[in-house]
Formats: C-alpha cells, structure tokens, sequence
C-alpha cells in the first residue's frame, strides 16, 4: 500500500497536520498579539491559531444563535412603531422598506439601519429569507378622512399587492398586518373580502379584529384592524387577540407637558377659524382633562378644527401638542429620536401605530406559534 494514511506509519493525520500559509497583518495588530499571554501559546504562530480558532467557535455559536431567533422584515416601516412593538431579544431584523425620505431619516436615527426605498421596485429575490412579515401598508386609500378610493387609488391603493409577492416567494411563518377601521367597509367590503382570501389563498389561516388604543393605556381613541396569519402547515386554527384593559384608561391630563415653548397657534387663527363656530369644536383639554381624545392624525399640522385636538396653554392660550406628547399618545418611548421638521414629525407620528397594541397582539402571536412548536415536538417524540 503505497502513499495516504495508516496508523503507526508515521504520518500525522490530515486533523494534526499543519499547512504553512502566509498573512499579512497591520502592524499595529501585530503588536496587540505578540504582547498577548495566552496559556501554552508561547510563540506567535501559536497565538494566531488560537485567536482564529477561537474567532470561529465564537461565530459559529453567533450563526447558531441567530438561527434560534425570529427574523422579520418591516414592510412600509414608516419610523418603526410595528417594529418596536415586535422587536424583542428572541428576534431580528433582516430586512426594512420605507420610500418617504424622511421617516428614512427617523427610521435610520432609532435603528441604526436605513430603509430600503419603493417596495414596487425591490425583486423579491433580494429580500433575506424571514420566518415573519410585518408590514402598516398606506392606509389613506381606506382612510375615513381621504376620498376612500381602496384599490382604485392609482399607486398607493395596490401595494398590498407587493405584500401578496413578497409572500408568496418566501412564505414566512406569519405575518401581522395593520391598517384603519375603513379598511372593512371601502368598496362595500369587497376590498376587505380580497385581502383575506388572497391571504388563505396563499396558505395561511387569518385572523383580523378592529383593536382601540384607548384599551391598551393610550391617551386617545385609535380603532384600528389588525390582521394576522400563521402558516397552513403550523396547524394553528385558533387565535384570540388581547383585548387590553377596557376598564383602565390612561387620561390625556396623565402625558400633557407644563407650556412646552413653541407650539402655539396664533391668536389670528383662533379667531378667524378654530373658534369660527360656537359648535363645541375643535376639542381643547388641558392639564385636568381626564378623556381619551381623538384619532391623532398625519395632517394634524395643517390645524384643522374637525379632526384636531389642541392644548390650553402657551403664549396664545391655545397650543398644539408637542413632540413629546405626540410620543406618548402613540406609545413611542420619550427618547425616541426625531430628526426631521416639526411638521414632518407630525406626520410620521400620524400616521404611525399605536406601539403597545401592536406589542400586545406580538406577544399573542409568538406565544401562539412557540406553543405550536412545542406541541409539534411532543406529537413527533410520541
């Protein structure tokens, strides 16, 4: 037998073995080695294998966490609210998508990623591998305040589309999707009615109910559907949503600043709009109001005496909500970043998400699914 290996030849296996290879290090890196004291690595070369060997035990154990966790993608991410209340440190995230530039900015100054641009022009292809889908796809073609079009808004009303694409390539394992009230009654329902069957169509058991963030300790009345779904092959047939604590509600009094400066609205205006009509509008609270106010929305810097709500205070005696309190009526910690204009926050965080809600419903959701693994490994080991 001529040549390979054979115990007692004399030969080191190929597992003991060395193989000279040649590395050019920086200096400065050559050093920080050569001065580290590490036990029975006495030379250089030895110090080398063991920080490579090391290095990759490490990375391998990093690969084998990462693989443990839920990874979602965040679909028309907005500044992140979806995100915030579905992150936790049993997931991550691998992928975010947002074409407004500046909720771009927001989104980058909280999460240290910036989002890729318009979803219509993204290959799904280029979309990582994810085990759920989040996704607060526009709302304002089903809004109660715009005209109401759904799908026949000529851009932002087919975009669920690009959710139906994206999911029919990767098929994640859930998938939690937000929207407003009018979603179930535009088009008579029928918009409504093809968004869940296009949904069960594509293998999923869905889930939807109309939540209200006054229930989940917000300051304000914020109905909104949530749809979720979990994959035919999860076996998951039942789902009940949180329903939050209808009998505990946080007052808007509880979040008000003391006279934040710079809010307030000019005399002139008061007189010539906001109080045009002694008809009880626009809503004014202040320090001892103990109510839940209305739906904070995306063109609440437009003033509008209908829609708006706004504050006794400031040097005009009537002011409009701060940035901090804008965090606080959507749920958004109070050092969440804002890097854009005052009236470019008020738009972000109008058209955001009511954070705890959305928590609340994850929370929900992942329980579900991690009872459904578990359950599934009992069935296997019997």
């Amino acid at each position: 037998m001529r040549g390979g290996f054979r115990e007692g030849a004399g030969r080191k296996s190929k597992k003991t073995r060395k193989i000279a290879a040649n590395v050019y290090l920086p200096l400065e890196l050559y050093e920080k080695i050569g001065k580290l004291e590490i036990n029975n690595c006495s030379s250089f070369s030895k110090k080398c294998v063991y920080l490579l060997a090391n290095a990759i035990e490490n990375s391998n154990k990093e690969e084998l966490e990462m693989n443990d966790k839920l990874r979602f993608i965040d679909l028309f991410a907005g500044i992140g609210g979806i995100r915030i209340g579905f992150e936790d440190k049993n997931t991550t995230g691998v992928f975010s998508s947002e074409w407004d530039k500046f909720a771009q900015k927001t989104y980058e100054a909280n999460y240290g990623e910036r989002p890729h641009g318009d979803i219509t022009q993204i290959k799904v292809e280029d979309i990582p591998e994810h085990d759920v889908l989040l996704a607060g796809f526009p709302c304002q073609p089903f809004s109660m305040i715009g005209k109401r079009e759904g799908f026949k808004h000529e851009t932002q009303g087919n975009l669920f589309f690009d959710v139906l694409r994206i999911m029919s390539h990767h098929m994640p394992k859930m998938f939690l999707l937000e929207n407003v009230q009018g979603l179930l009654t535009i088009q008579n329902g029928e918009a409504f009615n093809l968004i869940i069957k296009s949904l069960e169509d594509l293998g999923y058991n869905v889930f939807y109910e109309v939540l209200d963030a006054q229930n989940f300790g917000l300051p304000q009345i914020r109905k909104r559907v949530i749809i979720i779904g979990f994959r035919n092959d999860l076996k998951i047939k039942d789902f009940k949503f949180p329903q939050g604590n209808p009998d505990f509600r946080k007052n808007i009094c509880e979040i008000l600043e003391n006279n934040p400066e710079g809010y307030s609205i000019s005399e002139h205006l008061q007189k010539s709009y906001l109080f045009k009509k002694d008809d009880g509008k626009p809503q004014i609270v202040d320090n001892h109001s103990k109510i839940q106010v209305k739906t904070l929305v995306a063109s609440y810097h437009k003033i509008q005496r209908l829609t708006g709500t706004f504050v006794k205070g400031g040097s005009t005696g009537i002011r409009l909500f701060s940035e901090l309190e804008c965090k606080r009526l959507m749920g958004f910690p109070d050092d969440f970043k804002v890097p854009v204009s005052r009236t470019q926050m008020y738009r972000q965080f109008g058209n955001s998400v009511a954070v705890p809600m959305i928590k609340a419903v994850a929370d929900e959701m992942k329980a579900v699914y991690y009872n459904s693994i578990k359950n599934k490994e009992v069935y296997t080991k019997v």
